[in-house]
């Protein structure tokens, strides 16, 4: 999401100027969705559905399977014909079998190779000729790795129109009969997680395509901010008109920043049923949304000077600088001005219900009557509201380690079993957004499908994001792993789960076993869970609601043990003790319950877990996308988080989260996976010691790490083209481009040569002191330029430590070209024929190192680097000075150095 603007800014007049009067397709206007019709560049028309089918029957081909199990298929014994909501696709074998053919010649290139270098053990250097191989192996092995899980690709499409069909019907007292879904947003920080981004997830979600009495919204303020509470009472008010709006013209994308100001909206195609109304009704949304956005970009200084006013009143007693809510009572979060009894981020728990659970009866509109001051016609429209709640754990950070998003997830886990209880729960980061209104309903065609349904724990969307600069400069799409090595995981147990766009089944979050592995031990009813006060907590509501959840009941019309109102006082209480920080003592939470805690990356430790217990999950890839987010563009703010990630995969590793050592219902290959994905930064020791070679060249005399130096780079060259030969057959079945193969590639360097070294060294230094990589949330927040460019951000270069071995590396190769260039002119006629070729063959490296360091020169250019031509032109520049230096020193110290 984009962040808030101020009114009347640049980026508002652009997006006045050609969103003013919605341009109208069909007759009307609105949002794109699967099966529309669009508008191409050509102006010719085409289904948008068919055109993604027609490219995936390229590659892509069916997988014989009956359209139903019949009753004797079925073994939960629910009897009846039930349709699979699923259908998988496999690779077609023209690019199947060439592309496994190739991973076999290369591993057998690969192992020809070490045989080699072991027999010709002749260089110049032992200990460097050693590491090198020992790198060659580790680098070989950890390709493996990668390889072995991709072997058999299987793409699953959910069929909409049979979950239609067989659940999305109304019961006979009008309820829907799909399951229940709770949602949870979290967010930390307001400044560094722009509040409008996060009101526009919210707003997504409120305004989503499932039935409105089965989905509710938890946004968890981890930071305990009043800005937070308040924008999402301005949000409550705002989705009044919003989301029955978006209901009566099918509006697509459901985040009115997106909708509104999304240059690629600019002539929507119109799917709702009211085109004589639309334009005026957009016209007033609209007025209505610009005000609202107005209204939150300045929170921040209507509660600072509502607070300085009361304080200055005295109203808090004894000089406390406390914050205030609009009724005049203090805010029991965080305060703006920390005090000494009330230092920031220690705070109660906090919880209020902002939009109450709606009842299953549909409630129209007023005809031509006012809502939030705005004429619209809503009475066809279901103006129905789903359920939203805002929740802030008790927080004591000096005493108490709160795990970060881990921590405020189970919390969040444990307040909607007492207000929802829904049998399924999606998670969201703060900035990502609803795209697709109809992504729950495709997730729930895996979660109910009668072949392997009930057997997964979770559905996994691949991320997509907005504002990536066009060239994607530092690969924030990452399209390689969201659809190459995520979709091929789909053919073993699923794709790991990667924190955000996740669908879970609450009884695997709970640490139930899944109802095929229980079959197979023999246990058919029995859940594996122990619903236990010592396990779970001291709270008997919460424990009831586990049962019920483990039974499958607490979604049934005619469930007994529902949760009570909010407004009654013992179920306030409980919800009080479940977020307090005492819940957990002594309990579960955090290692079989819950998301996992104690490691940075929890989403690929709960996955495991998962995984271990034997569930399945599934890959799902929807066109548009399901959701949206925002990627970090900024150099530094990039590597940060990698080495987030990085630094929590080899916690993985080193903890009882070992894939390799971990028992557990895995496959096999699952495993060989999940290590790969602990283990990988390790590859960035042996990355930077290859990248430092190329300073052979700036000694007198030039060494080898092998002899015959030319069959070594032959080897080498012929290893590196079979990796990119095996990436085009992956571009096919994948569905990604040459750019993004490219950029992968890339920024794997640059990563490795910065951020996962990093890593490396800070889980020496726990494994030492035992102390982890310190939490930080990284900003994506876009800095505004003078020319109102949305990039801007992309060419801010910040220096970071981390940066450090990268430029040593770049600079070493660029030094390295410079000087083999001095060598060639001084030496001219005096090097033989063998030389001048090594010089040649060493060069190739050389330019290859710096050509996958590109991204990180044109950070280093900054505002210089927006135009890509400048570092042609820098680049054979800074080889000339050096190879002129180097002509230099060597004409005046030749008499006294060999040089």
């Amino acid at each position: 999401m984009s962040p808030p603007a101020a009114t009347g800014g640049a980026r508002d007049g652009h997006a006045k100027s050609g969103l003013g009067e919605p341009l109208l397709r069909n007759g009307g206007g609105g949002g794109v969705h699967a099966g529309a019709v669009v508008t191409v560049a050509n102006g010719v028309a085409e289904p948008a559905a068919e055109k993604k089918r027609s490219a995936e029957d390229r590659y892509w081909v069916d997988i014989d399977q009956p359209e139903a199990l019949e009753p004797a298929d079925v073994e939960s014994g629910r009897g009846g014909r039930r349709p699979l909501l699923f259908r998988n696709k496999k690779v077609k074998r023209s690019i199947l079998y060439p592309y496994r053919f190739l991973i076999f010649a290369r591993l057998i290139a690969i192992i020809i190779f070490f045989i080699w270098r072991v027999k010709n053990n002749i260089a110049d250097i032992e200990w460097l000729w050693a590491l090198s191989v020992a790198g060659d192996v580790w680098f070989g092995f950890s390709w493996l790795l990668n390889m072995l899980p991709r072997l058999n690709p299987i793409k699953s499409i959910p069929n909409l129109a049979a979950l239609k069909r067989q659940h999305d019907r109304p019961r006979p007292d009008g309820s829907s009969s799909l399951p229940g879904v709770d949602v949870f947003i979290n967010t930390a920080n307001p400044v560094d997680e722009p509040i409008l981004c996060t009101m526009n997830s919210v707003l997504s979600i409120l305004a989503t395509d499932y039935p409105v009495e089965k989905h509710a919204c938890y946004l968890s303020d981890d930071g305990g901010a009043l800005v937070h509470y308040e924008a999402l009472e301005e949000t409550a008010r705002f989705a009044a008109l919003w989301v029955p709006f978006c209901r009566k013209h099918c509006v697509e994308p459901r985040a009115p920043e997106r909708y509104f100001y999304d240059e690629l909206l600019r002539a929507p195609t119109y799917a709702g049923g009211s085109p004589e109304d639309f334009v005026e009704d957009h016209r007033c949304v609209r007025r209505e949304y610009e005000e609202y956005r107005a209204r939150i970009g300045m929170l921040f200084d209507t509660v600072r000077r509502r607070s300085d006013a009361y304080n200055a009143a005295g109203k808090s007693g004894g000089g406390a600088m406390a914050t205030w809510m609009a009724d005049g009572t203090q805010w029991p979060g965080a305060w703006i001005d920390p005090t000494e009894n009330h230092m920031k981020g220690h705070y109660a728990p906090i919880i209020k219900v902002m939009l109450e659970k709606p009842g299953h009866t549909p409630q129209l509109g007023q005809s031509n009557g006012v809502v939030n001051s705005c004429p619209i016609d809503l009475s066809a429209t279901d103006s129905r509201l789903p359920m939203l709640v805002y929740v802030a754990r008790e927080k004591h950070p000096t005493s108490y380690d709160h795990q970060k998003k881990a921590g405020a997830m189970n919390v969040q886990l444990r307040v909607s079993a007492l207000l929802s209880n829904a049998p399924f729960i999606i998670n969201f980061d703060c900035d990502h957004y609803i795209n697709n209104s109809g992504a729950f309903r495709a997730a729930m065609c895996f979660m109910l499908d009668p072949r392997e349904g009930e057997d997964t724990a979770f559905v996994q969307f691949p991320q997509r994001f907005d504002d990536v600069d066009p060239e994607d400069r530092y690969c924030n799409h990452n399209r390689v792993f969201f659809d190459g090595t995520m979709l091929a995981l789909n053919g073993l147990q699923g794709p790991s789960y990667l924190g955000t766009g996740c669908m879970f089944r609450r009884t695997a979050l709970y640490g139930g076993k899944p109802p095929r592995r229980r079959r197979a031990t023999g246990n058919h009813d029995g859940s594996g869970i122990a619903v236990d006060a010592s396990v779970f907590g001291n709270s008997t509501p919460f424990l009831e609601s586990v049962r019920l959840a483990v039974a499958g009941e607490q979604d049934r019309p005619d469930a007994v043990a529902r949760p009570r109102p909010l407004d009654d006082e013992s179920i306030t209480a409980e919800l009080l003790n479940v977020m307090a920080i005492a819940y957990e003592a002594g309990t579960n939470w955090g290692r079989g319950i819950g998301w996992v805690y104690n490691i940075a990356t929890e989403d690929v430790a709960t996955g495991f877990r998962v995984h271990r217990q034997g569930w399945f999950s599934r890959h799902c890839t929807l066109e548009p996308a399901a959701f949206r987010g925002t990627a970090p563009i900024n150099l530094a703010e990039r590597l940060l988080q990698i080495m987030r990630w990085s630094g929590g995969s080899l916690e993985m590793f080193f903890s009882h989260n070992n894939p390799l050592l971990a028992g557990g219902w895995l496959h096999p290959l699952q495993r060989v996976a999940y290590l790969n994905m602990t283990i990988y930064p390790v590859t960035s020791v042996f990355t930077v010691v290859y990248g430092l070679c190329p300073v052979m060249w700036l000694f007198p005399e030039e060494f080898y790490i092998q002899r015959p130096f030319t069959r070594y780079v032959v080897y080498l060259i012929l290893v590196i083209l079979m990796i990119h030969v095996i990436g085009a057959f992956e571009i096919k079945w994948a569905g990604i481009t040459w750019t993004d193969w490219w950029r992968n590639e890339q920024f794997f360097m640059v990563g490795a040569t910065s951020a996962y070294p990093t890593a490396v060294l800070y889980i020496v230094i726990k494994l030492v002191t035992g102390k982890g990589i310190r939490f930080r949330i990284t900003s994506k927040q876009a800095v505004a330029d003078g020319d109102g460019d949305k990039f801007a951000d992309l060419y801010v270069f910040r220096w970071v430590p981390l940066l450090i071995p990268t430029t040593v590396v770049f600079a070493a190769n660029v030094g390295a070209i410079g000087v083999a260039l001095g060598k060639v002119i001084v030496f001219n006629g005096v090097w033989r024929s063998y030389q001048v070729r090594h010089a040649a063959l060493g060069l190739l490296f050389n330019v290859w190192i710096v050509a996958l360091l590109y991204p990180f020169a044109l950070a280093v250019l900054g505002r210089r680097g927006k135009r890509p031509a400048v570092l042609l032109v820098l680049l054979p520049v800074a080889f000339l000075v050096v190879a002129l230096a180097y002509i230099i020193l060597h004409s005046l110290l030749m008499n006294f150095i060999p040089f």
